[in-house]
């Protein structure tokens, strides 16, 4: 069991018990997936853009993505049906764990002027963020990267509100700003 995991079944279960006074303990809020995506525009130009972001999402998430690709072509973006477009993985999990712990203790304060996230969700209990570049990762060599590219990543909750959410991934640890 992960540090992280541990830390959810120990304090934050209880934590959000005591704000939200659940009557049954199935309804509290849980971290269900966590979905990195990451848009490959300059892959129809260059071809080893592609296998790249590859290689840099299978470092820092521990598993291989997924190939997403164009439904329709649209003359006007110069896509055809069928290119591939972006790059997803889904984490759950052990995984998943690992990857949150690591974002908020580790990666979140290598990000430049980092004041915190944004309190907004989607309003249905997920909350997504974009980061601008896979640089502030330490898997990732710096001396390989040709090219900055940024990502989405998308926190899937089981909160029936954002107000669970929010206060489910706070006390999960991810950083939020500090309203003043």
């Amino acid at each position: 069991m992960s540090r992280l995991q541990q830390k959810y079944k120990e304090v934050v279960k209880p934590g959000l018990q005591e704000k939200f006074k659940y009557p049954n303990p199935m309804l509290l809020p849980a971290l269900k997936k966590i979905v990195i995506s990451m848009g490959t525009a300059e892959a129809s130009k260059d071809k080893n853009a592609l296998q790249d972001c590859l290689y840099e999402m299978t470092l820092l998430s521990g598993q291989k993505p997924i190939l997403t690709r164009a439904k329709k072509s649209v003359a006007n973006f110069k896509l055809r049906e069928g290119q591939a477009i972006g790059i997803k993985v889904t984490l759950r999990k052990k995984r998943m764990f690992d990857f949150f712990d690591r974002l908020c203790n580790i990666v979140s304060p290598r990000i430049r002027d980092f004041r915190g996230f944004p309190l907004k969700c989607d309003g249905q209990g997920n909350y997504s963020l974009g980061i601008e570049e896979q640089q502030i990762f330490p898997e990732i060599d710096l001396d390989k990267v040709k090219r900055t590219q940024g990502m989405n990543i998308t926190f899937v909750t089981t909160a029936r509100s954002d107000e669970e959410c929010l206060a489910l991934l706070q006390q999960l640890g991810l950083p939020f700003k500090v309203e003043e």
